[in-house]
């Protein structure tokens, strides 16, 4: 309807399109508005409307209302004029300026939507006239048929001549229950015809047109199977028959029609058939060979027609290639980030740029150059309403299409397009191009199978390995030789042992210059490390995949297993953090800035899995690893000293903590109230933030509930809190848990409340428990509990034990000797921690202090870690400046060495008594002060 401020005498000039207007450059627009003099009103006020949310119902019934002598028009006809008319509108809002990419691909697909949606209804309702409602023989409910849009359509992108590709699915088997006069069909039966009449209905050409050509091509078994499949066949085909290709068409699938619960059987078949739990890059590959094809057939096509090139959709840096490198990361990692399960291109691409795995600006270029080529195209298929993705071969079209881009000329037009198709092209390569091993020099290729039957070949690659460089030349060939032929390695598919061999070729000059550039590390141990973890992704495509399409990652493994056999052995246990390795985009991602950023994916991503504890554990597990992975990275780096590392890994502590809280609790059936009124309380290394890369974690639970349920549903929170962090799932584990510092330890209730914890800290605790309640800290859970702790902590840190000093320090001298007995040393080197002069005697000599001083000192109470107190205490005069300047700095230095031999793999930290001896000479020197006066 026109607007209603239309002055007098001027609707006839609004309703006749100028022929100078814009669309007046498409020819199936002048025909169309030249055919029939009433189209011009009809035009002018549809073009007044925004398009991507056009009534098409109402639109529909003018349409119908509109017949010969006041008769209806059937609905197939009535919608055909509908189509035309949108079409036009289309054409003339877009080419106005009035309408960018969106309205238009929007209205389509949502007509395509409506068109498929109401001749179903229409047609459903003439086959159950006829033959009876069709019931599922095994649920015995009625059934409906869903239709998928594939493609564009179910990507909501629809281009304006655009064919539809459609999928004809039902829920189950049976029969139609028949009644009289009815003939009965089985359910197979029943929406095959149902669906060539939809199609008929859809695309027949009439003398109003046709609505949409269809293509029901991607049906399993392609047009050589049935036209409608039941649940059950679309589960069996795609298990059995699947290939590469159908999953990536099968990612935009979205069902039109059908009842929600059988759209919700239906895609619980489809998603894990195109989204993998893991990382799959062997999609790589399988869409370079795709496109591959896809090319060959344009360049055939353009060398029997040169008039055809220039094909924007199929052709080099065209809208193909754009939506293939969407959709590569949808298929990697779309079956672990369920928002990568997005089926519209441009929305994609936001979506990587949020998840960084493609820049932002390259990502801004990509869609410039998706609207250019999508608006191109819709301009070609203008002219004459045609399925057409390529320029026209007369020059006066071409023209009349770069004018239709806004562009004076036909040289202008291919310029912008050849720029845009130029840089399409160069990210599509650096994604898809194959990856050739970059060996240095002009080292042979080395065939490790060729040694088996032949052992002189095994003294031709220890040759070889000494060309290269390598320390241990026989050992390391003997080693490759034995890894070739483990039956791990033998019974691979041809095809992986082929790759795998090219990445041991790839490897092995690159151990070479990472230990030359390193300066420390073995050869022979790191292609040792290297193999181990060959042999453990082997069987795993996708690892051997991601290695060979993304060569600098090889180099980066290799450079970290050579620094740490720690790393190698937990890169070998979760090969899935090869993903942290393959760019930068993470390394900054690891401060304490980074942590509500992280907290808020994480908790998205288990909100998403509610329900499904299996899921949860593995991605609480995911995402720990993942991070400790970011922080090895940095750390081998030299990124990282000793004390930050630790508070990144304490402050990930608390944060997984927090998570498991929240989400254990929600277990809970008969938990009496929605957010439990419990704490966790750190104590160790936890409560110190002094954590370790394979710490366990020393907790205690507390609560204060009054309600008669809450000691039992606290109970059961905490024993669910341990199994969630111990158990081991196919992601690992999180933490070992230990609860023994609980108030009577292991005798002792799991959880306390703060009452009964107050009153054993005021008069039953143990001085040692006094000793580790100095390095206890609030974690999580209820603030108010975590703030009532800290209260009683400090209240108990500071009570005044000058009377029993020297009890005081009998107690703690005898625990430590406890310890020291209970840990000899049979080695003649220096264990960091237990030895006289260790780190566990600097620790004792704190919390002495801290003891023994509070009352008088009370800032000693604060949680600042051992070094930081340590000083504190020499400032205040409590020991000597020096020798707490010296405590300080060797505890500094064993933690860094302890570090240090633990990234190598040694669980003892032991190491050469000369690294440590005068700093182990201070800490005795500061232990005899204070305990044997």
């Amino acid at each position: 309807m026109l607007p209603h401020s239309t002055p007098p005498g001027t609707y006839k000039t609004r309703l006749d399109p100028p022929m100078n207007s814009p669309a007046s450059a498409s020819r199936f627009y002048q025909r169309w508005l030249g055919a029939d003099p009433a189209r011009a009103g009809q035009l002018a006020a549809m073009a007044e409307l925004s398009l991507s949310s056009l009534d098409f119902g109402a639109a529909l019934e003018v349409q119908a209302s509109a017949g010969p002598n006041g008769n209806r028009l059937p609905l197939g006809r009535a919608m055909r004029r509908l189509r035309n008319l949108l079409i036009c509108a289309i054409i003339q809002r877009d080419l106005d300026g009035r309408a960018d990419l969106d309205e238009v691909v929007t209205a389509m697909s949502r007509f395509a939507d409506f068109a498929v949606q109401s001749h179903l209804a229409e047609l459903m309702a003439e086959m159950t006239a006829a033959h009876g409602v069709p019931i599922g023989a095994e649920s015995g409910r009625p059934q409906q048929m869903m239709v998928l849009a594939m493609g564009k359509h179910g990507g909501g992108e629809l281009n304006v001549s655009s064919d539809i590709d459609l999928i004809f699915v039902y829920p189950e088997d049976g029969d139609t229950q028949a009644g009289a006069g009815q003939r009965s069909l089985s359910n197979h039966e029943f929406f095959v015809r149902l669906g060539r009449k939809l199609i008929a209905a859809i695309s027949e050409i009439t003398e109003d047109g046709f609505t949409f050509r269809v293509d029901m091509a991607l049906r399993p078994n392609g047009k050589s199977g049935p036209l409608a499949a039941s649940l059950n066949m679309v589960e069996d085909y795609l298990i059995v028959q699947g290939r590469e290709w159908e999953r990536y068409a099968w990612v935009k699938a979205r069902a039109v029609t059908g009842d929600p619960v059988d759209i919700a059987a239906l895609d619980a078949i489809v998603r894990p058939f195109v989204f993998r739990r893991y990382l799959d890059f062997g999609v790589i590959d399988a869409i370079r060979t795709m496109h591959a094809q896809i090319r060959a057939e344009v360049n055939r096509q353009e060398r029997l027609h040169p008039e055809r090139s220039h094909n924007v959709k199929l052709g080099r840096g065209g809208i193909r290639e754009i939506e293939f490198l969407a959709q590569v990361f949808q298929l990697i990692r779309g079956g672990r980030d369920p928002a990568l399960r997005e089926r519209s291109t441009r929305q994609t691409l936001r979506l990587l740029a949020e998840r960084e795995l493609l820049p932002p600006d390259t990502v801004e270029r990509l869609l410039e150059a998706y609207t250019f080529l999508r608006n191109l195209e819709h301009r070609l298929q203008y002219l004459e309403d045609a399925q057409t993705h390529t320029l026209p071969a007369s020059k006066e079209d071409r023209l009349a299409v770069a004018q239709m881009m806004g562009l004076p000329d036909e040289a202008t037009l291919l310029a912008r397009l050849d720029e845009r198709r130029a840089y399409v092209a160069a990210q599509f390569d650096a994604i898809f191009a194959e990856k050739s091993a970059d060996r240095s020099g002009d080292a042979e290729a080395i065939d490790p199978a060729a040694a088996m039957s032949d052992p002189e070949n095994g003294e031709a690659i220890a040759q070889q390995l000494t060309a290269l460089g390598f320390d241990r030349p026989e050992e390391a060939a003997a080693r490759l030789i034995a890894t070739w032929q483990a039956p791990r390695l033998q019974t691979l598919p041809d095809a992986s042992r082929n790759r795998l061999a090219a990445l041991v070729n790839m490897a092995l000059p690159q151990i070479a210059a990472v230990v030359r550039d390193a300066g420390l590390g073995s050869h022979a141990a790191t292609l040792g490390r290297l193999l181990d973890f060959f042999e453990a992704i082997a069987r795993r495509s996708a690892y051997l995949s991601l290695l060979t399409e993304y060569p600098h990652t090889l180099e980066r493994v290799i450079r970290m297993i050579n620094a740490s056999g720690w790393a190698a052995t937990f890169l070998t246990q979760h090969p899935i953090l090869l993903d942290e390795l393959l760019d930068d985009r993470n390394a900054a991602a690891t401060g304490a800035d980074e942590l509500p950023a992280l907290a808020a994916s994480l908790a998205a991503q288990l909100d998403a899995a509610a329900g499904d504890t299996e899921r949860q554990l593995d991605i609480l597990r995911e995402a720990h690893h993942a991070q400790l992975f970011r922080l090895l990275a940095l750390d081998l780096a030299g990124e990282l000293s000793v004390e930050r590392l630790a508070d990144h890994l304490s402050a990930l502590a608390d944060l997984i903590v927090a998570e498991v809280v929240k989400r254990a609790w929600l277990t809970i059936a008969k938990r009496h109230r929605e957010v439990p009124r419990f704490a966790v309380i750190a104590y160790g290394k936890l409560g110190g933030k002094e954590l370790g890369y394979v710490s366990d974690l020393d907790v205690i639970f507390l609560f204060d509930d009054d309600d008669q349920d809450a000691p039992g549903n606290y109970a059961k929170l905490a024993q669910r809190f341990i199994t969630w962090m111990t158990t081991h799932t196919p992601a690992g584990i999180l933490f070992d848990i230990d609860t023994a510092l609980r108030p009577d330890g292991a005798s002792g209730m799991l959880v306390s409340s703060v009452s009964a914890f107050e009153r054993y800290q005021r008069s039953s605790a143990w001085i040692w428990e006094h000793q580790a309640l100095t390095r206890a800290r609030f974690c999580s859970g209820d603030a108010a509990i975590g703030a009532r702790f800290e209260e009683i902590r400090e209240e108990v840190l500071r009570q005044d034990r000058s009377s029993r000093e020297a009890e005081l320090r009998d107690e703690v001298a005898r625990m430590r000797r406890r310890m020291h007995d209970a840990h000899p040393s049979f080695s003649d080197r220096f264990d960091l921690k237990h030895d006289d002069g260790g780190m566990i005697d600097i620790e004792f000599i704190v919390q002495y202090l801290v003891l023994r001083h509070a009352f008088q000192h009370p800032q000693l109470t604060a949680n600042k870690g051992n070094i930081a107190l340590l000083r504190m205490c020499g400032e205040l005069g409590l020991i000597d400046p020096a020798l707490a300047d010296g405590a300080a700095d060797a505890y500094r230095l064993m933690r860094r060495l302890q570090h240090q031999v633990r990234l190598q793999g040694q669980e003892n930290a032991r190491v050469d008594p000369s690294l440590v001896a005068a700093h182990a000479k201070v800490v005795v020197q500061l232990w005899r002060a204070c305990f044997d006066a």
